[in-house]
């Protein structure tokens, strides 16, 4: 899958687009009592989390545009050019979803789905709202809605990424399951 991602863009994007309109007949259900779970149940004040909608994506542009470029250099989900942004909204097997401050962005997070009952988390928190805990609630969040959904829960890492890897060291959930190319680690995160 990444090397059709990364190498035939023109294939990816028709995949992409048959996993949405699969994801969205199989498991749209499965995804709205999982979220009602664990929007219930793992938020901690004083920041908000939710879902983010279309009304959204100028929220994070900006978050985007205000973190270090060396915080980004290993964060690319995909576009965030305003545009993309809100076209990625619309995408029914990407999960988007943020951290408020009152009505700021401060944390963005998502869960990538695919039919085959995988699924890829990441997250980035404003270099302003970090060492808060907000990571640990986007984390369980993440984590629990795969599980919830029967999912395998995965993400890739580099090693390169000193910032994440030591937000990881101490991560029970998390092990490692091959190595890839680049310096880059495949991860899957296994429930308690």
């Amino acid at each position: 899958m990444l090397f059709i991602k990364h190498r035939v863009g023109f294939a990816w994007s028709f995949i992409e687009e048959g996993n949405d309109i699969t994801f969205n007949i199989f498991f749209k259900s499965i995804l709205e009592k999982a979220l009602s779970f664990t929007f219930s149940n793992f938020i901690q004040g004083p920041y908000q989390y939710r879902r983010l909608t279309s009304e959204d994506a100028g929220k994070l542009f900006i978050l985007v545009q205000n973190q270090p470029s060396s915080d980004l250099k290993f964060f690319k989900p995909h576009p965030f050019d305003e545009l993309s942004i809100l076209k990625q909204t619309s995408k029914k097997s990407f999960l988007m979803m943020g951290a408020f401050d009152d009505d700021k962005l401060v944390g963005y997070f998502f869960l990538r789905f695919f039919a085959n009952k995988k699924c890829f988390v990441g997250r980035l928190i404003d270099k302003e709202y970090r060492g808060q805990g907000i990571g640990e609630v986007m984390n369980r969040i993440m984590y629990e809605t795969a599980w919830r959904m029967k999912f395998r829960c995965l993400s890739t890492i580099s090693r390169d990424n000193n910032a994440v890897m030591k937000a990881h060291a101490s991560n029970k959930h998390m092990i490692v399951l091959k190595e890839l190319k680049n310096n880059y680690l495949l991860v899957e995160f296994l429930p308690d």
